[in-house]
C-alpha cells in the first residue's frame, strides 16, 4: 500500500467514528468483547467435554493392581528378627549339615566352627566351613539342599580341589553362615 492509500483509509475510519459517535464506539468494542468472549468459552467447553469423554474411557478400563504400601521400618525388622533361626538350635542345624552331606554321598571330614555377635545387628552368625570328598554334582546338590533345609543360612564360599584331571572325586570347602537370634521373651518358638 501506498502512503497516499494509507493516508485515505485513516481519513475513512476518522469519518466513521465521526458518524457513529461515542456510543457506537462502545458498541462496537462491546460486541467484539463478546466475541472474544464467545470464542473463548467455545474452546473452554470443547476442551472440558473432551476431558468427560477421557474420563469416561478411563473408567471402562480395568483398574491397575495397586502397590501395597511399603511396610514401615519397624515391621520390616520385625520380620527380620522373625527369619533368624536361633541360636539355641545352632547344633541341631549343623547336625542337619552333616545330615544331608551323608545323604548326598559325601565323605565329610571334621568341620570348623566359629561364632560372632554383631552388636550393631543384635545378630549371632555361626559360620560353619566344611572340607568334603565326592562327585562334583553331589557337591552342589549338598549345597543347595542345605540352602533349602536351612532358609536362615548363606553359602559364601565354596572352593574345589581335583589332585587329577580324570579323578571323579573332588575336595570342596564350603563355608556357611547361619544367622541367628534369641528367642524373644516369653517366645518359645
Amino acid at each position: 500500500m501506498t502512503r497516499i492509500e494509507m493516508a485515505g483509509l485513516g481519513l475513512r475510519a476518522r469519518l466513521l467514528l465521526g458518524r457513529i459517535g461515542p456510543v457506537g464506539i462502545v458498541s462496537v468494542v462491546l460486541l467484539l468483547a463478546c466475541a472474544g468472549a464467545l470464542a473463548w468459552l467455545a474452546q473452554a467447553t470443547n476442551l472440558l467435554e473432551r476431558r468427560q469423554q477421557l474420563a469416561e474411557r478411563m473408567a471402562v478400563l480395568p483398574k491397575p493392581a495397586s502397590k501395597a504400601a511399603p511396610a514401615p521400618a519397624n515391621d520390616n525388622m520385625v520380620l527380620f528378627y522373625r527369619s533368624l533361626g536361633e541360636r539355641r538350635h545352632a547344633g541341631e542345624q549343623v547336625r542337619t549339615l552333616f545330615a544331608l552331606a551323608s545323604k548326598a554321598g559325601l565323605v565329610l571330614s571334621k568341620g570348623e566352627y566359629r561364632e560372632v555377635f554383631d552388636p550393631n545387628a543384635r545378630v549371632w552368625s555361626y559360620q560353619v566351613a566344611l572340607p568334603v570328598k565326592g562327585s562334583y554334582s553331589a557337591i552342589w546338590d549338598f549345597a543347595l539342599q542345605s540352602l533349602q533345609a536351612i532358609p536362615f543360612a548363606s553359602l559364601d564360599d565354596i572352593g574345589f580341589h581335583r589332585d587329577a584331571v580324570g579323578d571323579p572325586t573332588v575336595e570342596a570347602r564350603l563355608r556357611f553362615t547361619l544367622y541367628l537370634g534369641e528367642p524373644a521373651e516369653g517366645e518359645g518358638r
